[in-house]
């Protein structure tokens, strides 16, 4: 009895880390060899319709297989997993750097139908919550420590993810003077940019899916240089998080083929109002300085 006990236990803990050390597909397709007649319907299912699958309920997956409700959650349990959503996250996880912008319009018009201005917000509403449930403070603070005792920071984002890597870089560099955004992204410009990067240097590099092969491939030289590595991305699957010293995690499910920046640019906006919690006297002195600037050229305006 002990032994099925720690036999079960270690099942689920294998799938609990199956997204990573086992492709999903490949789990489904062994069970087809010892799978019940309703639980192979499931799998055959599955392995034809993973994309759409990802992001139905267990309710709508046993109307698409043909069984029952109870028996689409047995299997996911019989698979290894906690219930059915640990399974649907491993699907998500599977598709989500795999997925071509045809069908991820192709998803979203499935999941949401027409009525896209309610699920975007919706969407991203639930981004923020699960951003801020699986954030560790700990490891938030330790990123700002990082930050702060930098020689030198680099700020990395590629293709969607210019624009937070810009946002940062702009707030960043009104609190700090040793701030630098990574501009030439593309072919061998990006390493040429991080030529001097040494240890003591922090490189920050942001990036969900699809994962920018480019980011990647800066956190490894970064790394190979020295350099503490720091990683904004959605999950643990990330081939950034591999990379870096240490990670905050943003959640970017999106309802529609557009990514989805609400919660990374949130963690973002966090991070540099720790930043500059921490650097309050310097940043009045700053912005006390910007105020003349703007005043004396005219930068805003002041007739409403």
């Amino acid at each position: 009895m002990q032994n099925e006990v720690k036999n079960s236990d270690a099942k689920h803990n294998d799938a609990k880390h199956c997204d990573v050390k086992q492709n999903v597909l490949s789990l489904i397709e062994n069970s087809l060899v010892t799978a019940s007649r309703s639980h192979k319907k499931i799998s055959e299912y599955l392995l034809k319709n993973y994309i759409s699958a990802s992001h139905m309920t267990a309710q709508r997956l046993s109307e698409e297989a043909g069984v029952s409700e109870s028996t689409v959650v047995r299997y996911a349990i019989e698979l290894g997993y906690d219930g059915y959503p640990k399974l649907q996250a491993a699907l998500k996880n599977l598709i989500k750097n795999k997925l071509t912008s045809v069908q991820r319009i192709e998803v979203a018009e499935e999941r949401v139908g027409r009525n896209i201005f309610a699920a975007s917000f919706l969407a991203d509403i639930e981004n923020l919550k699960n951003t801020l449930a699986m954030t560790d403070e700990k490891e938030f603070t330790d990123i700002v420590d990082l930050i702060l005792s930098a020689s030198r920071i680099y700020i990395v984002g590629t293709r969607s993810s210019t624009s937070l890597a810009s946002f940062l870089n702009f707030y960043l560099s009104l609190i700090l003077d040793n701030v630098k955004l990574v501009h030439n992204a593309s072919g061998s410009e990006i390493f040429e940019e991080l030529l001097r990067v040494k240890q003591g240097d922090v490189v920050f590099g942001i990036s969900f899916p699809r994962y920018s092969k480019r980011t990647v491939d800066a956190l490894h030289f970064a790394k190979k240089q020295g350099a503490a590595v720091v990683a904004l991305t959605d999950s643990r699957q990330s081939p950034l998080a591999d990379l870096a010293d240490n990670v905050l995690f943003a959640s970017n499910d999106t309802a529609s083929f557009v990514d989805s920046l609400v919660a990374p640019l949130a963690m973002i906006n966090a991070l540099i109002a720790a930043v500059g919690q921490r650097k309050r006297t310097e940043i009045s002195q700053s912005f006390a300085k910007l105020e003349d600037i703007w005043e004396e050229y005219n930068i805003y305006d002041k007739n409403k």
